[in-house]
């Protein structure tokens, strides 16, 4: 037998979303790894839920307004902590050895920089971290000697192949997308899509956010600017693939021509425990091609004219600064508004376009100038709803 595992600690940030319970059930499959806080904003009854389920030490209930009205239960395993500024504390706690940050949206960046620089691994599931403060998290993560280990499986998938090779040999990463749910229909009908529609995905089970993301292919743009911080890559050595079976999740082309790519079911589980256990690999709960029936893989481009969103990722990359706080914030306030009916769903792309299209980019924003951007984006798009 084999020298024991130290027991390591994790802070599962964004507990109650497709991410965090998955993350539930992969660490209940690695014996190393205790849950020592989860965290939720919503959804408090099935925060209690986790929280019987997994025991950890701590629950924080970020939403200070709902946890007051909360009837928490009296027998709720591990200290309650009431308000967002617990995050933070949690992310940087010296207890504390991986952190998953699956906060969505731009609500999950101060925790996330918390755990960079307090040196933690970070299980990166909130992709506007980056987007967001890229120029700021990658220095940081080097000077803290942080690491951040993505948990999009585009991402992962990046990770995974690159180590065939040395990073100079990497000539371009090609990132798959399903397509969403109206990868076959027209403009003309995509004007009357429904919210309901929208959330329809056709692969993956997520939330509403990010679902709406996958429809506009919004979240490909994000990916695309994830992906030039992670790898430290140019717009033009990032492609877009449209896969509509879900099963590549993304390539790496090298120089000399060799393509190689990382295939698996659409199962969250695999890339959340390879963030956790990197750079091993561990028997686990994820789901397994079936090597019992023929599989047919499509790999086609995408339509830009139909999916305009996709082109606004490298727009981003190539004029850097507060111009991905912006097309972030302003996609969050035009999803919100597609939800609540205010805009059409071509206008989500649409709104965002005009919205960074106005703005002077910062070149060198701190963080507290990223946050002034993501606000006056989203005022730009209320304003853009309104004309």
């Amino acid at each position: 037998m084999g020298p024991m595992r130290k027991q390591r600690q994790l802070a599962i940030l964004g507990a109650t979303g497709s991410i965090g319970r998955s993350a539930i059930q992969v660490a209940e499959s690695l014996a190393d790894v205790d849950v020592w806080c989860i965290s939720g904003h919503h959804n408090l009854a099935a925060l209690c839920e986790l929280a019987h389920r997994c025991r950890p030490k701590f629950v924080i209930a970020a939403n200070e307004e709902l946890a007051r009205r909360h009837n928490f239960p009296a027998d709720l395993p591990g200290e309650l902590l009431i308000g967002e500024q617990h995050l933070d504390w949690a992310a940087a706690h010296p207890e504390v050895d991986v952190v998953l940050a699956a906060i969505v949206g731009s609500a999950g960046l101060p925790s996330a920089y918390a755990a960079v620089a307090a040196g933690k691994r970070v299980a990166l599931a909130n992709k506007e971290s980056l987007v967001m403060a890229g120029h700021l998290l990658m220095p940081l993560a080097i000077q803290a000697g942080a690491e951040l280990i993505p948990v999009d499986s585009e991402h992962s998938a990046i990770l995974q192949a690159n180590l065939a090779g040395r990073r100079s040999e990497v000539q371009r990463v090609v990132i798959t997308a399903s397509g969403g749910p109206f990868r076959d229909w027209s403009a003309a009908a995509m004007q009357m899509a429904t919210p309901e529609q929208a959330l329809n995905h056709p692969t993956w089970s997520m939330g509403s956010k990010i679902s709406i993301d996958s429809a506009t292919m919004m979240n490909k743009s994000l990916e695309v600017i994830e992906a030039g911080w992670l790898f430290d890559l140019r717009a033009d050595q990032i492609s877009v693939m449209v896969h509509p079976q879900s099963i590549i999740h993304s390539l790496v082309e090298f120089v000399d021509g060799s393509v190689l790519a990382q295939l698996s079911p659409p199962d969250m589980k695999l890339p959340i425990q390879y963030a956790l256990t990197f750079p091993e690999r561990l028997s686990g709960p994820a789901a397994k091609l079936d090597w019992s029936r023929a599989w047919a893989l499509e790999l086609y481009p995408p339509d830009v004219t139909r999916f305009p969103a996709l082109e606004l990722g490298f727009e981003v990359i190539r004029s850097g600064g507060t111009s991905g706080a912006v097309l972030n914030g302003a996609n969050e306030a035009a999803v919100a508004a597609f939800m609540r009916r205010e805009i059409l769903f071509p206008e989500i792309a649409q709104a965002c376009r005009d919205v960074l299209h106005q703005h002077k980019i910062e070149s060198h924003p701190s963080l507290a100038q990223l946050v002034s951007a993501d606000l006056w984006a989203r005022e730009e798009i209320a304003k853009w709803i309104l004309s």
